[in-house]
């Protein structure tokens, strides 16, 4: 039963994949406006109310001409997936569909023209129109977008600067070939994998490698096509184009993590399945007994009573409903559901891993610590950083031209900026020339690393800091540390988690000594460091065979892969569209507490999905055998019509339990 379980579950899965939600909700409206007139012309008003509208010649047949229309333009979409479950033999959720509309409406035909019984069009014709309206909504909630290997090719450039016979040609990116030689202009985007024939310049790597720093490309240095050069011009000689880049390596990652991904159960289709079958036993046997007992027409009408009874009206809304639901509250409270069964896996999850760069840091650059050398201050050490870096739009610039105006730090007049390629910047302040950048830039000057400085920049380097040097006039007179600011909410995300009993690990693409200084400041429990896009894949392959449940958090291209393998995929919504595409949910605030959210939620969804079973089933558990009449020897029977009224009941029960779910806290 496992198997077959199993395979009930893939074809819930699959029984939608050439229909789209827009088609479930264009017949929903009409079969809803339809089913008014087959309400008010059947026999249900007249039989309860004693009431009818005004009736005209061949207004008996409005149920049948209109309750036909809603057969077979609302209808026939389960019909037609009955025939596919019947051919493949997992049965589920449309079989038992098709049995319920299939015998009310040609048994309603019958009992119209032959005047064996009441018609059970107003039954069929609220029937079709909640499933519809059901099947929308789950539609809506488990949709989820496949996108992200578009995102992907969006990285590349359209088209590429080819230097030939000393002359630039502008050419497109499908007409590049191996060998050739592009010229890449400052800011401009890397079109193919190549080794630098000429130029230097920083390459941002980090939507790529999730290495934070720009990284130095000089003459024999290999580039990744996506990536963004800095303020210097590259001369790349093409050595990899098409499906051989490492890009397209990425996108090779994400398809087949999408493609392997388990699939977990879906609680509502796996009761159906059970459903369907005791509903066709229980109906044939119905009507075999009855047959032996009674006259055809009686019989019919309780077989027929069984399907309309087993037909979950309410089974149909129970789960999607509630994901309907829980994806609006999701959106209220700063993330947004794509895939469903994203949040249904979130109540197990028991180890989150987190992407560094843009999730449990800003990804981007601030000082962490100003070193001064006697006469200077650490004021007017940073006074001539800042002034110097004004004229640059380096981040680490950026960042202490930032710093200065929240300082309100008046900055010198410059003259003569020069920009010194993947070292740093120099400008003269006050006929004094100033030397603003790496340690290489002072050892290239001559100058020697010693004392107090030398063990200033070993102990930052070995935190992680990117440190700068500050020249004046061949002579250090300070440095400034730079670090990738970690958010405040960081560490009450991490904190949190562990009070709920969840471990937290980091991946990042940084060193050693960055990961080890960030995992310390925040108390997360394991890190991974120096790892690579396909790397992080395998770690979250790794743990999972471990038997843990892993929710990754990530926000780059270099995470797709690992977003899309987890057991949840959650995405930092400023981050890349690739890492958006390929996460199951996304935080739209960059805030990773609400990482803690998605996890009550969950629960909360889990345990209001446990209740709207049980009301959806056990109704169908009391009412099957009242329909199928074993309660006859004392003359109670349950007639279609009153079978559908409480199928309604059943249904408006598990709306408001479903509803409920709104007045919850996260």
């Amino acid at each position: 039963m496992d198997h077959a379980n199993h395979k009930a579950r893939e074809n819930h899965y699959n029984k939608h994949k050439e229909h789209a939600p827009e088609m479930f909700f264009k017949k929903f409206l009409a079969s809803l406006i339809l089913s008014i007139p087959v309400i008010l012309y059947s026999e249900i008003l007249r039989g309860l109310f004693g009431w009818q509208v005004f009736e005209f010649f061949g207004s008996n047949y409005l149920p049948l001409i209109f309750g036909s229309i809603i057969f077979f333009y609302g209808g026939w979409v389960f019909i037609d997936g009955a025939f596919r479950e019947f051919k493949t033999r997992l049965f589920g959720m449309m079989t038992l569909i098709s049995l319920a509309i299939s015998s009310a409406y040609f048994y309603s035909i019958v009992a119209t023209f032959f005047k064996i019984g009441d018609t059970l069009f107003w039954e069929l014709a609220t029937l079709i129109t909640i499933m519809l309206l059901g099947h929308w909504l789950e539609m809506r909630a488990i949709s989820s977008a496949q996108s992200a290997l578009k995102e992907l090719s969006k990285l590349l450039p359209d088209l590429a600067e080819v230097i030939k016979n000393g002359k630039i040609e502008i050419i497109p990116l499908s007409g590049l070939e191996k060998n050739d030689v592009v010229l890449i202009k400052p800011g401009g985007r890397i079109p193919a994998d190549g080794i630098v024939k000429d130029g230097v310049s920083d390459v941002n790597e980090s939507i790529v490698t999730g290495e934070s720093k720009s990284v130095s490309k000089k003459e024999g240095d290999v580039v990744i096509a996506g990536t963004t050069n800095g303020d210097g011009s590259l001369e790349v000689r093409v050595t990899k184009i098409g499906d051989e880049t490492f890009l397209a390596g990425v996108m090779r990652l994400v398809r087949e993590a999408q493609s392997s991904k388990s699939r977990l159960q879906i609680l509502s289709d796996q009761a159906a399945y059970y459903l369907t079958i005791i509903a066709v036993v229980a109906g044939g046997a119905t009507l075999a007994i009855w047959l032996l007992f009674s006259d055809a027409a009686f019989a019919i009408n309780r077989m027929v009573a069984v399907f309309v009874i087993a037909c979950p009206h309410a089974l149909g809304l129970a789960i999607p409903l509630i994901a309907s639901i829980s994806t609006t509250k999701a959106a209220r409270n700063g993330f947004l559901v794509k895939q469903r069964l994203a949040l249904e896996s979130a109540r197990n999850i028991d180890t989150v891993i987190f992407d560094k760069t843009g999730t449990l840091t800003r990804g981007e650059f601030g000082i962490d610590k100003i070193v001064s050398k006697y006469p200077e201050s650490e004021a007017e050490i940073f006074q001539y950083a800042a002034s110097v870096n004004s004229h640059s739009e380096h981040p680490l610039a950026k960042a202490m031209v930032d710093e200065a105006k929240n300082r309100n730090i008046k900055l010198f007049e410059v003259k003569n900026f020069q920009r010194i390629p993947g070292k740093g910047v120099m400008a003269e302040i006050n006929d004094e020339k100033i030397f603003v950048g790496s340690v290489t830039l002072a050892e290239d000057r001559g100058i020697a690393l010693i004392g107090r400085i030398k063990m200033e920049i070993d102990v930052l380097a070995k935190q992680g800091k990117t440190v700068n040097v500050v020249i004046k006039e061949n002579k250090i007179i300070g440095l400034i540390a730079l670090v990738d600011t970690i958010r405040k909410e960081s560490r009450e995300a991490i904190k949190t988690l562990r009070d709920m009993g969840i471990k937290t690990a980091m991946i990042t693409g940084d060193a050693e000594d960055v990961a080890k200084w960030v995992a310390g400041e925040l108390g997360i429990d394991e890190y991974f460091a120096k790892v690579l896009p396909e790397q992080k894949s395998e770690k979250v392959k790794l743990l999972q065979k471990n038997g843990q449940k892993i929710a990754m958090v990530g926000d780059g291209v270099n995470d797709a892969p690992a977003l899309t393998q987890a057991d949840l995929g959650i995405a930092i919504g400023a981050g890349t569209n690739v890492a958006i595409e390929s996460a199951g949910i996304i935080l739209m605030r960059n805030d990773p507490r609400d990482i803690i959210k998605i996890i009550n939620l969950s629960r909360l969804t889990y345990s209001k999905m446990i209740q709207n079973l049980f009301w959806a089933t056990s109704y169908n558990i009391v009412a099957l055998p009242l329909a199928a009449g074993v309660l006859a020897f004392k003359g109670i029977f349950l007639q279609p019509a009153l079978a559908a009224l409480f199928m309604s009941l059943s249904t408006i029960i598990v709306a408001i339990n479903a509803i409920l779910l709104k007045r919850k806290k996260l």
